[in-house]
């Protein structure tokens, strides 16, 4: 992150809530939130003071909204907020072969790693896409094992197959 003050937000979507943080200036984390590990808040805490969100904020977090809700809808999304994962330059140049890969279509993470120039890079490329911060825009659920089986998703592999189930439907 840039060292900017940094907002979040909770988005409700057809597979569970996912948690938006934007650095001032661009997306940064899109990640699912299981319900099961939100803590309620203790009645002792006060709540905090409201934050006044940056209007340029505002409409990054109301353009994701749309766009989320195009992309449940089974549309493919050009998505113009800027993001900024935040990793080694190796994972966002593997992240960044991820958000090559089109709409409804699935690589293996052997096919990532020649895409990236690094053939041998199989496990890296895998270790990269596990550490993936933005989720659906940087798609890292369209890579699937070699033999095409479902490999590992952070979000859980019911939710990547349910991903991947939306855009076959296209």
């Amino acid at each position: 992150m840039t060292g900017s003050p940094t907002f979040s937000s909770t988005i409700a979507t057809p597979l569970g809530p996912m948690r938006a943080v934007f650095d001032g200036l661009a997306l940064v984390e899109l990640a699912f939130v299981d319900t099961s590990t939100i803590a309620p808040a203790p009645v002792t805490v006060p709540a905090p003071l409201p934050v006044q969100v940056p209007t340029h904020v505002a409409g990054h977090l109301a353009a994701l909204r749309v766009a989320l809700e195009a992309y449940f809808s089974g549309r493919d999304v050009s998505f113009d907020v800027p993001l900024a994962p935040v990793g080694t330059p190796f994972q966002r140049e593997v992240w960044t072969a991820l958000r090559e890969i089109p709409f409804g279509a699935t690589a293996s993470y052997a096919e990532v790693a020649r895409r990236i120039g690094r053939p041998r890079a199989v496990r890296a490329v895998g270790a990269a896409n596990a550490r993936n911060p933005i989720a659906i825009f940087v798609p890292c659920h369209r890579v699937i094992g070699a033999d095409g089986s479902l490999t590992g998703y952070a979000g859980g592999l019911e939710r990547k197959r349910a991903l991947l189930a939306l855009e076959a439907r296209r």
